[in-house]
């Protein structure tokens, strides 16, 4: 049986010392902030929200929510996001999705300051992260490598086999395990003899949003499985693109779904806080 990855145990330590250096920087006179606004009355976006709140809490960052009518206009909310842009008390900004569908998405994220884009979505964010020099990282992956090195995996010269192409989780994934010298295939839903591809991986990172998607025979033995997704099974329980229980066997690490890569996204979201707060007011000690 392969031992888990503990995403939570290891995001309270990286809360631990957003802690300390939080407390530094007030100590300089800098009180991170971090703004963040909720269109619409979406339940889940609504609990996403609020822990992100309580995040804030536990580490010292101010948290301010902007929580807006569903029927807001595009023009009320790319307003609100330039008034955040030039307010100096608040360092990152995130709109969370989903917006209402009469909203343009991309609009309202390219309006976000892009040193203020603590979930690092904007256009010129991800230009850095192609060109390997950027500090304002996307949260899901930076939260998988914090997991793979706290754990130790060697990631230089392995193969990585990434399932999903989305510009949140599965591109920026492969840009990040590229800067660390793995080899790196990307797969998405065109992928011809994929199980044939993801028996190759030493790394092997599941993004596709579909439940147990990834089986025993689609793993080699002895890979580290990383599980980005968060789905119900036809029991209505909670899981995740891997299938947990045939695939632990054959795995050497893999996180859980809950407490795998969910509780460290979080923990980089604040810590790209942190970031943006020290870049803004020229503090890098």
């Amino acid at each position: 049986m392969s031992a888990a990855l503990n995403g939570k145990k290891i995001s309270l330590a990286v809360l631990e010392n957003l802690k300390l250096e939080t407390a530094a920087l007030k100590a300089q006179g800098v009180e991170a902030g971090l703004a963040v606004i909720i269109v619409g009355d979406d339940p889940a976006s609504r609990v996403y929200v609020d822990n992100k709140k309580k995040d804030c809490a536990l580490v010292g960052i101010r948290s301010f929510e902007y929580a807006l009518p569903g029927d807001t206009t595009q023009e009320e909310l790319i307003n609100l996001v330039k008034d955040l842009n030039a307010r100096e008390d608040i360092h990152g900004i995130i709109c969370q999705l989903p917006i209402p569908k009469h909203l343009d998405e991309k609009a309202v994220l390219n309006t976000i300051d892009p040193s203020k884009d603590v979930d690092a979505f904007h256009p010129v964010n991800v230009g850095h992260i192609m060109l390997g020099d950027c500090l304002l990282l996307p949260c899901t992956p930076a939260g998988i490598m914090e997991m793979l090195k706290t754990e130790g995996v060697a990631i230089e010269g392995k193969h990585c086999v990434v399932i999903g192409r989305s510009n949140i989780v599965g591109k920026p994934m492969a840009m990040l395990m590229l800067k660390e010298n793995a080899t790196v295939t990307l797969c998405h839903s065109k992928t011809i003899n994929l199980p044939q591809i993801t028996r190759q991986a030493d790394i092997l990172v599941a993004a596709v949003g579909r439940a147990k998607f990834v089986t025993a025979d689609m793993v080699k033995e002895g890979a580290v499985v990383i599980d980005v997704g968060m789905n119900r099974d036809d029991n209505g329980k909670l899981c995740g693109d891997v299938d947990y229980e045939a695939v632990s066997p054959k795995a050497s690490l893999i996180t859980p779904v809950p407490g795998g890569v969910g509780p460290m996204t979080r923990a980089m979201l604040l810590k790209n806080t942190v970031t943006a707060a020290r870049r803004q007011n020229n503090i890098f000690n």
